[in-house]
Parts: structure tokens; C-alpha cells; sequence
């Protein structure tokens, strides 16, 4: 075998590995859950996986006002035709590939299932041999959010040191295990004082959990409260890159080798198939 064949080979190999798919959701908002996805995704292309970041926020997106960039288009775009979900994703700031969405457009964040679904099937396009895909999800249980989440393998729940922030992620996680058979959590703490608070918090939502639902989440870290996020969101830099050494550029990073270690199921062909099939489900579900 010459060097081409083995290259060609070594790229066939590479196409074949199963994506990881990830949805990062919250009950309520405010909570860091898009500092989160931004920042894991970062560090994860940091540990040498290729990572695209899927705003999924329809209606208020901000992924790219935390990245400092500026689309030229968004998921409206592959909505109405005029571009491919491919042609949209752009490279931003650590090697994070972004699928920017709409901001202050209502109907995107009102689409029907339809339309839902021709979302979704444009995902099929996507031909990046992408080893890490993460959603970050709009805050709340609309049908939009319920149909990313379920079709992700795996659903990062992120909560902060307030009631109402806790009973929406318990209310979230309810309505997917009960109504749509997801029971794979993982749990985030997010602007705690410590990682002591941070898992006194997640121990709170996980006795609810196990008693009443009988799900038990994992728990990936937590995320300190820590002035530098607050300053590298008004640079439009992540923290993990503005502020590399700080105490949560240090959670970040360490959350991402736990996200790295997790288990990745795919398809029969260990792409993008898988998920694009789920969504249809998901979608198709929701106007029943």
C-alpha cells in the first residue's frame, strides 16, 4: 500500500468514528448554560477532537456574541433555501467550528413541525468529519428544545444556587424521562463558591430524582462563580482563552476530559445518520 492508499484509508477510518452528540439544556435561564457549551467545546477541540457547536436557541441566539464573531448566515438561511447547514458553519475563536442561529427573528423561534423536520434533515448534509456536535439548547421545555434533546446521546443538565433554577431542572428532566423515554443525565453546577456547594446542589436535584423518578443523574463538576467570565463576556472571548488560568477556565477544562470519556453510540454508519433519524422521530412525535 502506497502512501496515498494509506492515507485515503487513514480518512475512510476517521469518517467511520462515531460522533458525540451532545444537548446542553437547563429548566431555567441565566444560569451559564451557553458560557458552558462555548467553553467545553473549546476545551474539547483543546484535547484534539474536532467540535461544532449548534446554536439552538431559534429566537435569541447568542453563541456568536459570546464568540466575538459575526455570521453572514444563520439557520434562517438554511430554513428558507438559500444556504446549506454546511455552507453556514463557520470557524470561531480555539478551532470551534459554529452553526450559528437567528437572533430577534419570532417566527424562528415559532417553527412548526414542518418545519422542525426540514431542519433536521439538512444535519444529513453535513460531510465535516466532525468527532464532537453540541447543541445548546434554548432555555425552557418548548417542542423545539424536547426535540434536540431526546435525539442527543447524551443531556447535560446545568443548574446555579437558586429554587427556581432546580425545580425547572427537575421539571425538565421529568417531562423527557416520562414522555420521551431519555434517562441519561449529566449534571453541572454552575457559579457556585465551591466544588462542595456545587455537589450539595447536585444532591439536592438527585435525591428528587431517584425518589420520584428514579433517575439518577451523573455529576460532571461545577463551574465557580469567577469575575473573569463576567469580563471575558464583555471582550466576546472565552474565558477558557482570555483567561486560560483562572479557577473556571480550570472547570471547564476538567469538565471536558469527563465529556471526552464518555461513552458515543452511533449509527449503523457512525455519523451524523443516527441523529438526524432521531430528530425525525422526535419531530414527527410532537405533532402527533
Amino acid at each position: 500500500m502506497d502512501n496515498r492508499d494509506q492515507a485515503v484509508g487513514i480518512r475512510r477510518m476517521i469518517a467511520a468514528r462515531p460522533i458525540q452528540v451532545l444537548a446542553v439544556s437547563s429548566g431555567k435561564g441565566g444560569v451559564g448554560k451557553t458560557n458552558l457549551s462555548v467553553n467545553l467545546g473549546i476545551c474539547l477541540s483543546q484535547l484534539g477532537r474536532k467540535v461544532a457547536l449548534m446554536d439552538a436557541d431559534m429566537g435569541l441566539a447568542n453563541v456568536d456574541v459570546l464568540l466575538g464573531i459575526q455570521p453572514r448566515f444563520n439557520l434562517f438561511h438554511v430554513l428558507s433555501g438559500e444556504r446549506s447547514l454546511e455552507e453556514i458553519m463557520i470557524e470561531g475563536p480555539g478551532g470551534l467550528y459554529v452553526v450559528p442561529a437567528s437572533s430577534g427573528i419570532q417566527r424562528m423561534s415559532e417553527l412548526n413541525s414542518g418545519e422542525q423536520g426540514a431542519l433536521i434533515r439538512a444535519f444529513g448534509e453535513i460531510d465535516a468529519d466532525l468527532d464532537v456536535l453540541i447543541v445548546d439548547t434554548a432555555a425552557g421545555i418548548s417542542s423545539s428544545v424536547l426535540n434536540f434533546v431526546q435525539a442527543c446521546q447524551h443531556v447535560i443538565v446545568v443548574v446555579c444556587d437558586e429554587p427556581t433554577s432546580l425545580t425547572d431542572a427537575y421539571a425538565l428532566i421529568k417531562l423527557l424521562s416520562r414522555e420521551h423515554d431519555v434517562n441519561r443525565f449529566q449534571v453541572v453546577a454552575s457559579m457556585v463558591t465551591d466544588d462542595a456547594q456545587g455537589r450539595e446542589l447536585f444532591m439536592k436535584l438527585c435525591r428528587v430524582t431517584e425518589k420520584y423518578l428514579d433517575i439518577s443523574p451523573q455529576f460532571l463538576g461545577s463551574v465557580p462563580f469567577d469575575p473573569y467570565v463576567r469580563k471575558s463576556v464583555q471582550r466576546q472571548m472565552p474565558v477558557c482563552l482570555s483567561y486560560p488560568g483562572g479557577k473556571s477556565a480550570t472547570a471547564f477544562a476538567s469538565i471536558a476530559r469527563k465529556v471526552d470519556r464518555l461513552p458515543v453510540q452511533g449509527g449503523a454508519s457512525g455519523r451524523m445518520e443516527f441523529f438526524v433519524e432521531r430528530m425525525l422521530r422526535a419531530s414527527a412525535g410532537s405533532s402527533a
